[in-house]
């Protein structure tokens, strides 16, 4: 079951989602994971840094990688899923 962290990230990224040409991974573990792991960010730095990302010494670089994060678009456009695979293409 999903931590309260995690539920309140998953409502935030459902909202983000609507209306757009791309849509979650339609593998819930793929999902859960990430989400798990963005929960796991912002618990131990206060930013949901994406998971599948380094987060460096670089305060202004790193708000690149908060989810979702600056590349999602062109990354699924290019491969039809984002770098951690949450979000893939219609």
């Amino acid at each position: 079951m999903p931590s309260p962290a995690e539920q309140k990230i998953l409502a935030d990224l459902t909202a983000y989602v609507a209306g757009q040409d791309f849509q979650f991974n339609p593998d819930d573990k793929i999902v859960e994971r990430v989400v798990r792991g963005l929960a796991t960010r912002e618990s131990k730095t206060g930013f949901r840094y994406c998971p599948c990302r380094f987060v460096g010494a670089d305060a202004e670089a790193n708000k690149k990688i908060v989810c979702p994060c600056v590349y999602h678009r062109d990354e699924i456009a290019q491969n039809g899923r984002c770098h951690c695979e949450l979000f893939v293409k219609k």
